[in-house]
Parts: structure tokens; sequence; C-alpha cells
């Protein structure tokens, strides 16, 4: 009995002695025609085929192309375009635009959870997940107030630098998004008025002016954009550039915008109503030309559309009322599109 304790050991032994079975990596692939033993085989991608490069024998198919989608113009220094993640951002610049997602079904264990934490912290540091937030804030708010992709890469713009130069250090970051989209409004020639900035936004209007003439000292812009705050007149926010939108709001004829144009440049020449801000004039002057030309549009409506109250735009339409004579041109009387008769006295 006391030699039958070898026997398993044997038989133990001989299994872990045996050979283990994986792939020969000497194997190549010849061509059975050619039989070459440097072989030649050409992997075309256009025809999906393997096809040997001496005889033209076809050895395979169904080749899987691994190579760009696109052509490439670069140079012999560049670099082929990458396959994988969306467009390059040069607003990201110098930061990571890849994200790794960890998947939250892990079993109810909760590892995934805090796998998600380690590397949302590992991953952006703190500056970075401010600038990515804020450039998510001003693109949800360029779209809601429904400006061009224009105005958001310059309002990104304007914030990345005033980030990176600490311009606003302890200023609201609404209030800091609120004053890059005014300057980027003024700087691609689309008007908004500081009352629509605020209600976008809900920033308040002494902090959206404190943010604008910080950001215009630092950029050396041209002074004027706080008009709307101000009352003073502006160039680029002035309103002619209002008149586009309120019309449109109200649905008045295309007629109404250019005589209505015409009216606020003479008044300006003349110094009627000067030191009034550009939502009142442009709400009077349309008012004022409502009436002209025989179009009933309540004031409500046109108080409600500049965001300025009645009792200014019926101010503004007793200047413009005095002095109609030099407003109102004689061809639009003539032919019948204006008639001063129908101008109602305001006290």
């Amino acid at each position: 009995m006391a030699f039958s304790q070898p026997f398993p050991l044997a038989a133990s032994a001989q299994k872990v002695q045996q050979p283990t079975f994986g792939p020969d990596l000497a194997v190549r692939l010849i061509c059975p025609d050619c039989r070459d033993m440097n072989p030649h085989i050409v992997e075309e991608f256009s025809s999906g085929d393997l096809v040997c490069g001496s005889c033209g024998l076809v050895l395979g198919d169904r080749v899987v192309d691994t190579r760009s989608e696109w052509r490439t113009f670069a140079n012999d220094e560049g670099d082929d375009p990458s396959r994988v993640g969306a467009a390059s951002d040069p607003l990201m610049e110098g930061m990571e635009q890849l994200d790794t997602v960890i998947s939250f079904r892990d079993g109810g264990s909760g590892i995934a959870r805090e796998l998600q934490r380690a590397a949302s912290r590992s991953q952006n540091s703190r500056s970075e997940r401010n600038l990515l937030t804020a450039f998510r804030d001003i693109g949800s708010w360029c779209d809601q107030f429904s400006l061009p992709k224009t105005i958001s890469d310059i309002a990104k713009q304007l914030y990345k630098r005033s980030d990176e130069e600490k311009l606003l250090r302890g200023k609201p970051l609404e209030a800091v998004i609120a004053a890059c989209i005014f300057i980027a409004c003024r700087q691609a020639h689309v008007p908004r008025t500081f009352r629509e900035i605020c209600n976008l936004t809900h920033v308040s209007k002494k902090t959206l002016g404190q943010c604008y003439k910080a950001l215009e000292q630092a950029f050396n812009l041209s002074p004027g954009a706080i008009a709307q705050h101000t009352n003073d007149s502006s160039p680029t926010t002035g309103p002619e550039k209002l008149l586009v939108r309120y019309c449109n709001h109200l649905d008045l004829p295309a007629n109404v915008q250019s005589i209505c144009g015409d009216i606020i440049v003479a008044a300006r020449q003349h110094g009627i109503a000067d030191g009034r801000s550009p939502v009142s004039i442009a709400g009077g002057a349309i008012y004022f030309t409502c009436h002209l030309l025989g179009i009933q549009k309540p004031i409500r409506d046109i108080s409600a559309v500049a965001g300025v109250s009645e009792g200014t735009i019926k101010l503004v339409y007793r200047y413009y009322f005095m002095d109609r004579e030099k407003l109102v041109k004689e061809d639009w009387v003539k032919d019948g599109r204006a008639d001063m008769s129908r101008l109602p006295p305001e006290k």
C-alpha cells in the first residue's frame, strides 16, 4: 500500500509537462502558384482583395481598409488627420479635447461612480472645467437669443482672453459672459441693448456696466458701446440698427422701416430729441411713422417690443410732432403716402 502514492504524483507531473498549443509565428503566406520564398503580397483596398504581386493570383477577399476615410494633401512633413473624435477646436488649444466616459453599469457595486469621480479629477483641472462651463453657457445663451455662431465664437475668444489675463477676478461668471456677448454683438454689427442682455442673462445693469468698462479698457475697444446705459447715442448700436428687429416683431410693412429711418436721420441732423437713448428714439419714430402713414399700431405693442415705457415714446413723439415740417418730406405728401393731418397732437 506504500507504493500506491507515487502513481498519482507521476500522473500530475505528466499533465504539467504536456506541451501547450499556440499559433506558429513562423508560418508565412506563400502564393501556391509561384511558390516564391520571398512572396510579394499586395493588399488592394479598393477591391478588397489580397493579391500576389508576382502572378496576380487572388489569395483572399473582403480585406478591411484601416486607412483614413479621406484624402490628405498635406506635405511630407505633415501628418494624416486623425480618425478619432471631432474636429479640433482652436479655442480649446492646449487642453485635452477627447473625453473618456466610464459606464455606469457596474452591477450595483458602486465602483463606476468612484471611477467617474477619479477620472473627472484627473482629466481636467479646475480652470479647464470653468472654461468649459463658460463656453457651454455662452453657446446656450446665444442659441436662446437667436444669435449666429460667429457671435458665439467671438464671445468665447473674449472670455478666454479675459480668463487668461485675470481681468475680472472676483466678478460673477454670468456678468463676465454677458459682457463678452454684448461686445461680440457690437463687433459683429448685430445690435443688442443693455436691457436685452440683462433680461437674457439675469445680470443687473450696474454689474454688466462694470464688467464692460473693464473689458473696454483692457481690449482697447472704441468708446460708446455703453450708450444703452448712459442714454448716449452710439454709431454701432444706433436707432437705425434697431428698426429692423422692431418692425419685424410688430409686423409692419417694409415702407415703414425705410421712412422711419429717414425720419431718424433728419431728426439727428436738426438736433431733434438729442440725448435720448436709441431704444427711445426707435420706439418714438415708429409711433410717429405709423400715425403719419395711417397704420393702426397700439402704443402698448411698440412699448413692449422696444422695452421702454409708453410715456418715453410719447415724449419722443412730442419732439417729432413739434418739428414735423422738418422731418416729413414733400415727396411723401405728394404721392399720398404721408398725411400730417393724421398726426394727433400730444400734450
